[in-house]
């Protein structure tokens, strides 16, 4: 009876291995997939503007020269503190 018993023992083990896996499948997993961010376009101008306002200021105060106060204020800080706003912006519609 040991042989029979043996051989069950082995149709179990063969079944557990390799038939019971195929059978219970793991849920999918879903892979999130980033979102295409597209640009409008108040964004492309406003990219167009952060780069024309300082180089307009660059040409206009020389800062090399030694304006560089009035450039930073005039030139800089704006297109800093207009991006920030849109930032800010952005937040609070989501």
């Amino acid at each position: 009876m040991t042989g029979v018993s043996e051989i069950l023992v082995l149709i179990l083990l063969i079944s557990g291995i390799l038939i019971l896996p195929r059978m219970f499948k793991p849920a999918p997993v879903k892979i999130k997939t980033p979102k295409k961010v597209s640009l409008t376009k108040t964004k492309r101008a406003g990219i167009v503007l952060s780069i024309l306002v300082p180089i307009a200021a660059a040409m206009g105060f020389k800062p090399w020269s030694g304006n560089l106060v009035l450039f930073v204020s005039i030139g800089i800080i704006p297109v800093v503190l207009s991006w920030a706003i849109v930032w800010i912006l952005a937040a609070q519609k989501k």
